[in-house]
């Protein structure tokens, strides 16, 4: 293999799995910048890091220096150029969004020029000097000292079609509840990179000029989880809470006139067109100004402080589209591969010991007489058909079309009258309490929003009807671990790329990081559940043998009444 060069950027010359630290020299030495550049022996792509464009925007500044500390050179293929505070000069002397040589805000002069400003001159050499070696550009920013704001990120919308895809996927990776497409190519730092070919990000998180340690991590974790998924960090990504909605049409309300604002909001509320948002007033109280929502949406950032400026920010919201949310898609594709091993698993099932087992465990819980029950998320139909056997009326419901398939030709075989139908178990097309019995196994770990779901099962029960829910905390394992299971397990049979594939839908999901099932304890007491019962030791006494069925995940059963009696 040929030997990998050195990396050479101002007075940096870095060889292969070396880093260096120190002040990056720009502009024929007029800038001296704090930087960090890790050069990994393994060959790859460059990313370039910054934080500090506005100076008083501290936890990404605090996140650059974590990740230049933190980040493991032995896991890089390629390199990771980070520049920890690029308006050093505001940031030693504190002067905020302005630079302190001309007063002008750094991230709207790009590209700038030679010979201009102060500002303009550092614009200049950022262009001419970084943009010139990256491949990706992740720029990580926070609410300065008068903006309050809910984590969101951008991506850049105004470049070539593939740069803005892959600047979609890197926003993609962030843990924050939203991102919005950028709409202007220039002026903004990440957006002119954008422009020059460069798929960019800017993150944003933290407000009002201040900074936490759970901030920092968070962008950290952030930025680590893109390099992942980039290849540039040889890791695994952490798992996460959010998966980004999408927010366009964002509108940035400025103040007409000077004065002293009152929002009546705040940053991640939603809102309702015609909605007020805050108030601007004089000295004496008179209001100047109402600020009214022109649409329905998210609040994004607003003016934290008491005076606002004329002509300057109040607040930012936009509409959010779900349609950037493919996680359910992407579920229902995965389930879809396996469909019809599910079948020839869930046949062999039903007539085999666990079977028995299963109704043991069931039969402690439901009360006499025929029940009106929902199987939710039933797979190839195990719990429906099983039920469906004991006389009761089961309707079988699951996200993916094959699954259906498959459980009605299984219901077919096993001469039971079931119903089955395709619906999203967080989205129930059923009538307020309609079911005596709500059951489920092992589907509320694979659920975008499970809480959502918790909500809809005890909205379709009947007052005074059990909710029932077969769980584990699947988060907490590798489904790639094999080693614990025998040979003839399924695991072993469906490949490791269909167990990656699990793997990384688990760490797109919220419950994979919950604490469970204590999480879902607290939601269900929070849905009107009363009478819950817990036992642990379900999984025990189920998979007795270790054969194909088995399953070491301690499984946990959830029993709750719904208040109220018929």
């Amino acid at each position: 293999m040929e030997k990998r060069e050195a990396f050479c950027l101002g007075n940096f010359i870095v060889e292969p799995g070396q880093r260096k630290d120190g002040f990056l020299l720009m502009g024929e030495g007029e800038f001296q910048l704090p930087a960090t550049i890790l050069h990994g022996e393994k060959p790859g792509k460059t990313v370039l890091i910054t934080a500090g464009i506005h100076a008083e925007e501290y936890v990404g500044i605090q996140a650059a220096l974590e990740l230049a500390e933190r980040l493991d050179i032995r896991k890089i293929a390629g390199t990771v150029v980070i520049v920890k505070v690029v308006n050093r000069e505001a940031f030693e002397l504190r002067r905020g969004s302005e630079s302190h040589a001309d007063k002008k805000n750094l991230n709207r002069v790009f590209p700038g020029t030679k010979e201009g400003t102060w500002s303009e001159r550092l614009a200049y050499a950022m262009e001419k000097e970084l943009f010139c070696i990256a491949d990706y550009y992740i720029d990580l920013h926070s609410g300065d000292s008068y903006e309050q704001l809910t984590p969101y990120v951008y991506y850049a919308g105004m470049a070539s079609a593939e740069v803005v895809s892959i600047s979609r996927e890197m926003a993609q990776q962030a843990d924050v509840p939203y991102m919005v497409c950028s709409n202007v190519s220039s002026g903004g730092c990440y957006n002119y990179a954008a422009a020059r070919g460069i798929p960019s990000i800017l993150i944003e998180r933290g407000q009002m000029g201040g900074w936490t340690e759970e901030e920092s991590h968070s962008t950290r974790r952030d930025v680590r989880n893109i390099l992942c998924h980039l290849g540039i960090y040889q890791g695994e990504k952490d798992y996460r809470n959010y998966y980004p909605l999408e927010v366009k049409d964002v509108c940035y309300q400025a103040a007409n006139e000077p004065g002293l604002w009152y929002p009546a909001k705040k940053p991640g509320d939603m809102i309702q067109q015609g909605e007020t948002l805050g108030v601007i007033k004089d000295y004496e109280g008179q209001i100047l100004e109402v600020c009214r929502a022109e649409y329905g949406g998210v609040i994004l950032y607003q003016t934290g402080s008491l005076q606002v400026l004329q002509s300057g920010p109040v607040i930012a919201y936009g509409r959010i589209s779900r349609e950037s949310d493919n996680r359910k898609e992407r579920i229902a594709g995965y389930w879809s591969k396996r469909s019809s091993s599910f079948k020839v698993q869930r046949k062999a099932e039903l007539h085999s010991v666990m079977a028995e087992r299963w109704l043991t465990e069931i039969r402690k819980y439901l009360p006499e007489g025929t029940l009106k029950i929902l199987d939710v998320g039933c797979g190839s139909g195990f719990f429906t058909i099983l039920l469906g056997k004991q006389g009761h009326e089961v309707t079988g419901i699951d996200l993916t079309p094959d699954m259906i398939e498959k459980s009605r030709e299984l219901a077919k075989e096993e001469q039971i009258d079931c119903r089955f139908e395709v619906m999203d178990a967080e989205n129930l097309n059923f009538p307020d309490a309609t079911f005596d019995v709500v059951i489920s196994r092992n589907l509320t770990w694979t659920l975008p929003d499970a809480g959502r779901a918790y909500e809809e099962w005890c909205r379709v029960l009947k007052k005074g009807g059990l909710l029932l829910n077969f769980d584990a905390n699947y988060g907490a394992y590798d489904a790639t671990d094999t080693a614990s299971l025998p040979e003839q397990h399924s695991h072993n049979m469906l490949g490791m790329e269909m167990l990656k594939e699990n793997e990384d839908i688990k760490k797109q999901l919220p419950i994979s990081s919950y604490i469970r099932p204590a999480w879902d304890v607290e939601t269900l007491g929070k849905l009107g559940i009363q009478e819950l019962s817990l036992d642990l030791g379900v999984g025990k006494r189920i998979y007795v043998e270790k054969d194909e069925f088995y399953n070491p995940a301690p499984i946990f059963t959830l029993c709750g009444k719904k208040e109220g009696l018929e």
